[in-house]
């Protein structure tokens, strides 16, 4: 009877590394194109936005530039970010800083997320994601265990000269709005 035991426990040792290996393979991290380094240049960009044109990110040199990526008009997490940053949008601009929020989405469902919840910020759409993949914003994601393409929340924050001076990857919503708010305190008091 031992024996029989013993060739059972192989058995299921054997299943569990199996489980172990498939697993490895179809949940790999959450990766994507690196993003920019800190300090050099922000790629410069022009995307169709909120405002009735073309932005280009080189037109706000000069100012504070907070531009996040977020996943989907009208999410859960994506409403709750947009509102964070319009509810600090007095201490942005007491710091001299604009707020630019970018995805996927078309410019007319961002007139409809930026009306229904008054953002007071341009949203810009980003449909062939160049702009998400140069900020390493576009790459594998996971969610319950389903593995694909999306964008990958992300902020970051370019100084007056038009450099990458904070970047937060895989955001997660809760206080993420005061975590930027105190490195643009701390940067612009340099």
């Amino acid at each position: 009877m031992a024996a029989k035991k013993t060739a059972a426990e192989k058995t299921a040792a054997k299943k569990t590394a199996a489980k172990k290996t498939a697993a490895k393979k179809t949940a790999p991290a959450l990766t994507g194109r690196k993003p920019p380094a800190l300090g050099k240049k922000a790629p410069d960009f022009s995307l169709e936005s909120t405002e009735g044109h073309p932005i280009l990110l080189s037109d706000y040199r000069g100012k504070w530039v907070v531009l996040y990526f977020y996943p989907k008009d009208n999410t859960p997490g994506c409403t709750l970010e947009a509102k964070a940053f319009r509810d600090a949008a007095k201490r942005l601009a007491k710091l001299g800083a604009v707020v630019l929020g970018v995805s996927k989405d078309s410019v007319r469902s961002h007139e409809r997320f930026r009306d229904k919840y008054e953002l007071g910020f341009p949203l810009l759409s980003d449909p062939e994601q160049k702009v998400l993949e140069a900020y390493g914003a576009w790459g594998e994601k996971r969610n319950y265990g389903r593995v694909y393409q999306g964008i990958i929340r992300s902020t970051f924050l370019i100084d007056p000269q038009g450099r990458l001076v904070r970047a937060w990857p895989n955001v997660r919503v809760a206080g993420h709005v005061d975590e930027v708010l105190d490195a643009l305190e701390e940067e612009a008091s340099r």
